[in-house]
């Protein structure tokens, strides 16, 4: 990357964390007998519960509910801590990123969860923003949270780079005039510049 930039943007499941789709659906059937399995996909499959509560029409509590637990809080909070892993070499690349850009979280996630995330993994330190669709209303891979996300933090395309682990998400981006990385965990095709870990980013970027 020889532009300079002062704005990164950074994706949350697949970057950060090293699960790229979570493992909320096993979680979920986990703690619900079989009997339980075809109502459970029906309400994740057809009525899109999980795609509703990232976009905050849901609250955790709410989301948490109508799939049938009982202690939301708990399960919340036990989901995190215990399906999902913090990239060992997010810190230390976060640590000397934030030296040089502004970084910003961009995360497709329940805005609960996406506090309580960056709370236990302790990363709000690294982040200048946090633009979470459940608090905005829109999901990646449309444009628009890639025009908010610019609005809220007031950069222009040309001062940002985006580092997510999925093609179209990072294809909508360029759309928009932001420079590009993927994050590539699960093998995805992407025209543009790609690493493999935070070891081949930080050669990339810092």
């Amino acid at each position: 990357m020889i532009k300079q930039y002062t704005t990164l943007l950074i994706d949350m499941y697949g970057v950060i964390l090293e699960e790229s789709k979570g493992n909320f659906l096993p979680y979920t059937y986990d703690n619900f007998p079989e009997t339980e399995y075809e109502r459970l996909t029906a309400l994740f499959r057809k009525e899109k519960l999980f795609t509703k509560a990232q976009l905050g029409e849901y609250s955790s509590d709410e989301f948490l509910k109508a799939l049938g637990f009982e202690d939301t809080e708990y399960h919340m909070k036990n989901y995190i801590s215990t399906r999902l892993t913090l990239d060992k070499g997010f810190i230390r690349f976060a640590k000397q990123a934030k030296e040089k850009y502004s970084l910003v979280l961009l995360s497709n996630d329940v805005s609960e969860w996406s506090e309580y995330i960056t709370e236990f993994f302790g990363l709000n330190e690294y982040f200048s923003h946090k633009i979470v669709s459940g608090d905005i209303g829109i999901r990646k891979p449309d444009i628009r949270m890639f025009d908010a996300c610019l609005e809220r933090i007031g950069a222009t395309p040309g001062e940002c780079i985006f580092v997510d682990n999925t093609a179209k998400n990072l294809i909508s981006a360029e759309e928009t005039g932001i420079s590009c990385v993927l994050f590539d965990r699960d093998g995805e095709h992407f025209s543009g510049a790609s690493v493999v870990n935070f070891e081949e980013l930080s050669a990339l970027l810092l």
